[in-house]
């Protein structure tokens, strides 16, 4: 049991493995991994691993035995070799376990040191860790438009990655980049519910506690019969919706409802679609087969919130969940509410404040209904419109 392991008070080095999402906690591992270039460090580990995004036998039988060769005499801790360690040269692994192992000492230092709670070490910032784990031979330039960061990255660059200094360059134009390269339309895109395809056709995305589920429709599309066009907007759709699960990192459970298809071949040749767009996400993501109901199910992995989640909050009107009470509604809730406070309190009247659309209802075509209230009751009812109140909302008080 843990209270076998640790006791009350105890000073223990752990790892965050996953930020808090939602209503859970972030999580912690006491098994501690430092990445570097092209290798994992693990302290606690033994023996030596590589990725399996790495599927050439031979390539990973030359990776597991060169890092044999080159780590430490006295062997302490295992390695496993990232992906980005494809066709790594010996000098290239030995610099990156020396690196790993200058940074581990000088870790161990520091958490024998610190008072407890405290920060001992962190990975590196965002532009940094781009370069560590996305730069490689297919990146011809890397633009920056600040100073400052250019000249750190550049400086990285030399320490870590050589030959890649000289393909960071200093963005100088009045235009701001985002706008350049259209990243600001691309974020607006990734946030909105609908994304439209190039043919016509459209798919939906809502994202719940318990999964994301995704709608592909076929809009405005025409092929030359219904097989066409449903299994060009499917094939279609399965390479959008790899790329907007990277761009808007939805993760967890994640139901994809595909135009349903008659052949066998059509649906089969959808799914193997769907499989080789998410073959270059960085996130491991599962694809299941096609249920009896026509749905995919797939997982990927979610380290961090979603784009949605990071970027935006529930909206205050209807907290969250996408639609508000029509004023007919409200105008019910308001008589229930007449009636109620008439039995507690003995009022000369009552006054309703509400929404200007719930007001303007309750003088049209609610009149009658109101009027008759009012008699009832044997009060009067006056009317006030509150600009302020959110759709919903209102009060009702005894004069």
């Amino acid at each position: 049991t843990i209270g076998a392991l640790l006791s009350a008070g105890e000073a223990v080095l752990v790892q965050v493995l996953k930020d808090p999402l939602g209503t859970k906690g972030a999580r912690v591992t006491t098994r501690i991994s430092i990445p570097s270039r092209y290798m994992v460090y693990v302290p606690g580990g033994t023996g030596v691993g590589v990725s399996a995004r790495i599927e050439d036998a031979a390539e990973r039988e030359r990776l597991r035995n060169l890092v044999a060769r080159v780590r430490p005499e006295d062997g302490a801790g295992g390695y496993i070799v990232r992906t980005a360690g494809e066709g790594a040269e010996r000098d290239a692994l030995r610099a990156d376990m020396l690196y790993l192992s200058r940074l581990w000492a000088a870790l161990e230092v520091e958490a024998r040191a610190a008072p407890c709670p405290r920060l001992v070490h962190e990975d590196l910032p965002l532009p940094l860790r781009i370069m560590r784990d996305l730069l490689d031979e297919q990146v011809v330039q890397l633009r920056v438009d600040s100073p400052e960061l250019c000249a750190r990255m550049r400086h990285f660059a030399t320490q870590f990655l050589p030959g890649f200094s000289e393909r960071i360059t200093r963005y100088e134009g009045e235009r701001p980049i985002f706008d350049l390269y259209g990243v600001e339309d691309e974020i607006e895109r990734a946030l909105e519910r609908r994304v439209n395809l190039k043919s016509g056709g459209y798919l939906i995305f809502d994202q719940t506690e318990a999964m994301t589920t995704v709608d592909v429709n076929t809009g405005t599309y025409i092929g030359r019969n219904a097989n066409e066009t449903f299994l060009k907007t499917n094939l279609e759709a399965a390479q959008v919706i790899a790329r907007q699960l990277r761009l808007r990192n939805l993760g967890g459970i994640i139901i994809i409802d595909f135009i349903d298809l008659d052949r066998p071949e059509h649906r089969q040749g959808v799914l193997e679609a769907l499989k080789r767009e998410l073959a270059g996400d960085r996130a491991h993501c599962v694809v299941s087969e096609v249920t009896s109901l026509g749905l995919v199910q797939m997982t990927r992995k979610r380290n961090r919130e979603s784009l949605g989640h990071v970027m935006m909050q529930s909206c205050p009107h209807c907290d969250g969940r996408g639609a508000v009470k029509t004023p007919e509604s409200i105008c019910f809730d308001l008589y229930r509410e007449l009636i109620r406070l008439n039995s507690r309190y003995r009022a000369n009247a009552y006054l309703v404040i509400a929404p200007a659309p719930v007001i303007e209802l309750l003088l049209e075509e609610e009149s009658t209904h109101l009027a008759e209230l009012s008699s009832t009751l044997g009060r009067s009812v006056r009317l006030q419109v509150e600009t302020q109140y959110r759709p919903g909302q209102f009060d009702v008080i005894p004069l």
